[in-house]
Formats: structure tokens, C-alpha cells, sequence
């Protein structure tokens, strides 16, 4: 019996864990505030999003760094109807120009170089139109989340597609010297068999960074956002949304 899961199964996994929501309620409604934009969905994952938004008539591309969650999104009904680039915002073609841009599923803490933050953010404006604008997420360090992500409170089992069991957990650990970066350890046993962990580094900037950064790669700022029905920070359920707009 296989111990291991493969890489279809890791990305199914991920689908699993991540049905739609409101988070992607409010990027498809900010995007559908007009018809017939030109879309970057950076750090696309699977395609949930990417594909949802070209349903709706928009010009999609979605760009992520993982190969197998390409290949799920490319073998997903209409994925046709988005171009897929793999990389990260580097890989943007010179050529290409965007009415919006979104990075969603927290995706922008996962970026947790500083410096490679800030070159996301000047990449991304470049691309932009003039006017154009750009939606992200981000947690509120102030929720401090990474306190419920433990073992008692993330054990779960999930059935995927191909019938396979797999049961996950979360561990975290905060290096207090680490400057607001989380370490996050996901376990994931297939049918019982020794867990296969990854961890990553998850950066949990404030509001006064995340708007310094936005500043200083030429972007404005429009609204920030404690939840998905518009709350106020700190009266949500603990993100940071910014909306942001390129001067035209």
C-alpha cells in the first residue's frame, strides 16, 4: 500500500481542505465590478478562482510556482479558458497589461522575504494599467491565528476523490527574533502510514507595514478591511484585505 501521497493526491488534498468561501465571494464580486477585465490571479493554486472568474467572461491568467497545481488546474473543466504561466510574479510577460489583480488565500504571506515581497508588489504594479487596481489577504498578527494552529484544534480526516484517507494536522512555532515570521508544519497520513510533513514560513506583516510596502511600490490605497463583509480591522475575523489602486 502506498505510503506516501503522490503529487495528484496532495493537490486534490489541498481542494479538499479549500472549498469555495466568502473570502472568494469578495475577490469574484470585486473583480465583477466590471465586466470584461483583464485578470491577474498571482499565486493561483489550483485554479478555484481563476476559473470562476473566467466563467464570468473576464481574461484570466493565473501564475503559480507549483507545478502540480498547475497540472490539477489545467485538467479542470474550463481551464481552457485561462492561460497558466508557471513561476512567480517574474514570470509576468513584459507584454502583457492587467485591468486587476488579485493574490487571495493569504497568499501574500507566504511571499515571507521581505525583499521578495517588495518585488512582487513592484512586478505586479508594472503590470497594471494605469487606474488598474489590486485585492489581497493577508491574517492580522494582532489575531496572532498561529495560536490555534496545533495538533488538538487542526486533526482532521479527509476522504479524496480516489477513495484515500488521509488524516492532517498543524504545528506552528514563532521565533520571537524572526521579525513576525511563523513557521508552519503540515502533517498529512495516507491510510495510517507515517505522516509526510512540509513546512513553510508564513510572514504575518501589519497594517502599517503592508500599507508602507503598498506606498512605496507606487500604489494607493483604498480601503483595508478586518473581514469579508467589510468590517473594520480588529472587528472581523482577523485579515487584513487591502484594496489598491495604480495611479492613472
Amino acid at each position: 500500500m502506498p505510503s506516501r501521497l503522490t503529487e495528484a493526491q496532495l493537490s486534490a488534498l489541498y481542494d479538499v481542505e479549500n472549498q469555495w468561501a466568502e473570502d472568494d465571494d469578495f475577490f469574484l464580486a470585486f473583480v465583477n465590478e466590471q465586466a470584461n477585465r483583464r485578470v491577474l490571479d498571482l499565486g493561483c493554486g489550483t485554479g478555484r478562482i481563476s476559473l470562476a472568474l473566467a466563467a464570468h467572461g473576464h481574461s484570466v491568467m493565473g501564475i503559480d510556482p507549483n507545478p502540480g497545481s498547475l497540472t490539477a488546474a489545467r485538467a479542470k473543466p474550463g481551464a481552457d479558458g485561462v492561460r497558466w504561466v508557471a513561476g512567480t510574479s517574474a514570470e509576468i510577460p513584459d507584454t502583457e497589461v492587467f485591468d486587476v489583480a488579485i493574490m487571495t488565500a493569504h497568499v501574500a504571506q507566504a511571499i515571507h522575504d521581505d525583499g521578495g515581497w517588495c518585488r512582487t508588489l513592484a512586478d505586479v504594479r508594472r503590470a497594471l494599467a494605469p487606474g488598474g487596481r489590486l485585492a489581497f489577504d493577508s491574517r492580522d498578527p494582532a489575531a496572532r491565528a498561529w495560536e490555534r494552529w496545533n495538533p488538538e484544534n487542526t486533526r482532521i480526516t479527509h476522504t479524496l476523490p480516489d477513495g484515500s484517507s488521509v488524516e492532517t494536522w498543524k504545528e506552528t512555532f514563532l521565533d520571537p527574533e524572526a521579525g513576525g515570521l511563523v513557521a508552519l508544519t503540515e502533517h498529512r497520513s495516507l491510510q495510517g502510514a507515517p505522516a509526510q510533513t512540509e513546512t513553510s514560513l508564513l510572514a504575518f506583516r501589519t497594517v502599517d507595514q503592508l500599507r508602507q510596502d503598498l506606498s512605496t511600490a507606487g500604489f494607493a490605497v483604498e480601503d483595508i478591511f478586518g473581514g469579508w463583509s467589510g468590517e473594520s480591522v480588529g472587528t472581523g475575523q482577523g485579515e487584513l484585505i487591502f484594496l489598491a489602486r495604480k495611479p492613472a
